[in-house]
């Protein structure tokens, strides 16, 4: 097929990358422990680790997983915990163990965790103890055996450590009761670790699942993308040879600062598993929300690369003290998860000197698939460039490849492409075709030189500050409320998170109002996927065999 998109990589970017250097994620993270042994690995809450420290720890857990537990190779772990150092402490433990992780977003509610716990089949679970009550209300419908509960200062130094833990319990009471008997707690797990043999190193391959990535679907139920061993690794060696090819990025000598959670696949691969693979000393912002104490934080670090998406940049930006931020070592600023806005990136460029990189990608492709070259001076808009490895093509509804300037649905194809949705053939055809394209339901036309555009979206997905909200998953919430006939969801545009949703309700008790419907959403629904609007109507657009027509609900 025709490439436009290679003339326009910057000198010395190879087309392609090589997938076979490294067996698993677990051979990068090795290569870099030994490698960056006495350098700054994780930093958070004013504690840092080096890598030497990173192996050990995670060599405790992963021989407490393999001697203290029944888990064996291939068995799936949720890991619910917010940016904490424990966070790649049990991830790189659970994968030298041979265990599949399943990133869990601790917000979700009871409803939520069941069914990824239940539909990921995960027998264990490591859980920070604010989120435990969740747990606690759903466990006997899971198969979870294995419980390990943290509290959040557990890997600061004493007596920090208690300060902290005891001022979130007994001050801010923010850790609600619950019931587990069964569980152990984090620091109990390293101790005995510590006196164990060492873990066995498990023998992966490419093909081993690595990370089973939750995201929504047509359905209105949560999918987990089955992310291999191959995914990851060529994702990663993909995203290293883009961001160092300028020769600005350099191996054993960045920060990068961490405020997107690292249970979301872009900050999973690109801050945490890139960087690692780079040496880098990685800034884990726990409370991104907090803006003040987010900039106050920056401001003790000469970091040298940032992520987010666009929201993050926008309230950054908005928050007094950052523009006085020290910005002389940033080298890159990567922004992906959703549309970066020109007002936003040219503001950014205008105080921090430094241009804000667009990239596109989805948890299917691990997650990148596109990206503006590094040596980008000005936003243009674009998603940017096939990045090595990457094929992509603009389609028609009958699968045909449309030109230059043409608009369709953008389909990539790549090793980063994911192996499919766990247990859920009939969904992974539906996405992925014969060819292996990835049909990714955005709408985009390319350029002469390559360069894509985003400019519609073909399905009904709406795309909250970066994550993917799914209008039949809102509309099934609803259908349980009993004053509720039926109702149909949106996204509308919205100045701070790009999108809100918006739902649109006939009812069948006159007496329901907006607080009701927003009050039963609170209660099964997780913040971001929650209506902000709330209207009422007679009746429901709809096609002639019943389908609700979204268009027109935009349209009212």
């Amino acid at each position: 097929m025709d490439k436009p998109w290679l003339n326009s990589y910057p000198p010395g970017m190879p087309a392609e990358i090589d997938t076979g250097k490294y067996n698993s994620v677990v051979d990068i993270f090795t290569e870099s422990t030994q490698k960056f042994a006495n350098s700054p690995a994780m930093h958070n809450m004013g504690k840092s680790i080096d890598y030497a420290e990173l192996d050990r720890l995670t060599q405790y857990f992963a021989a407490y997983i393999q001697q203290k537990t029944n888990l064996k190779k291939g068995d799936r772990i949720a890991i619910m915990m917010p940016n904490l150092l424990q966070y790649p402490v049990a991830v790189f433990g659970a994968l030298r163990a041979g265990l599949t992780v399943v990133n869990t977003n601790p917000l979700y509610t009871d409803r939520e965790l069941q069914h990824q716990l239940k539909d990921s089949g995960a027998k264990a679970i490591v859980v920070v103890e604010m989120f435990a009550q969740t747990l606690s209300d759903v466990i006997e419908h899971t198969d979870v055996e294995t419980v390990i509960t943290t509290r959040v200062a557990d890997m600061l130094d004493f007596p920090k450590s208690m300060l902290v833990n005891f001022v979130i319990k007994y001050v801010k009471k923010m850790v609600p009761a619950f019931n587990l008997p069964q569980a152990v707690s984090f620091k109990d797990v390293l101790a005995q670790g510590a006196s164990l043999p060492p873990a066995k190193v498990v023998d992966l391959t490419l093909d081993d699942i690595a990370f089973l990535q939750y995201t929504g679907g047509t359905t209105g139920v949560s999918k987990g993308a089955m992310l291999s061993h191959g995914n990851m690794v060529s994702n990663i060696e993909q995203a290293y040879t883009w961001i160092t090819n300028d020769g600005k990025v350099k191996e054993g000598d960045e920060i990068i600062i961490t405020a997107l959670p690292l249970y979301h696949i872009f900050a999973l691969t690109a801050n945490c598993l890139t960087y690692m693979r780079l040496g880098a000393k990685n800034i884990l912002i726990t409370n991104p929300r907090d803006m003040p104490g987010f900039v106050k934080e920056l401001n003790k670090h000469n970091f040298t690369a940032i992520t987010g998406v666009n929201t993050l940049f926008n309230a950054l930006m908005n928050t007094p003290g950052f523009a006085e931020t020290n910005f002389s070592h940033l080298r890159l600023v990567l922004g992906g998860g959703m549309a970066v806005q020109k007002a936003v990136a040219d503001r950014w460029k205008n105080i921090t000197g430094l241009p804000l990189i667009e990239a596109y990608g989805l948890t299917e492709t691990s997650p990148a698939a596109c990206m503006n070259p590094t040596t980008l001076e000005e936003y243009n808009g674009s998603i940017g460039l096939p990045i090595s490895g990457t094929d992509a093509s603009v389609r028609d509804e009958n699968n045909n490849a449309l030109g230059v300037g043409e608009a369709g649905e953008l389909c990539i194809r790549g090793p980063q492409v994911m192996v499919g949705y766990w247990n859920r053939p009939e969904e992974t055809a539906k996405t992925i075709d014969s060819d292996g394209w990835l049909h990714t339901g955005d709408v985009a036309e390319m350029d002469e030189n390559g360069y894509f555009r985003i400019v519609d979206r073909l399905k009904d997905m709406i795309l909250v500050s970066g994550f993917n909200v799914y209008p039949n998953e809102i509309e099934g919430v609803l259908a349980t409320h009993d004053g509720i006939l039926e109702a149909g969801a949106i996204g509308i545009p919205d100045d701070h998170s790009g999108e809100v949703v918006k739902v649109v309700i006939v009812k069948s008790d006159p007496a329901l109002t907006e607080a009701d419907v927003k009050a039963h959403c609170k209660e099964h629904l997780t913040g971001y996927k929650r209506p902000k609007v709330v209207q009422f109507v007679d009746e429901l657009p709809k096609t002639n065999v019943g389908k609700i027509l979204r268009r027109e609900l935009r349209e009212l």
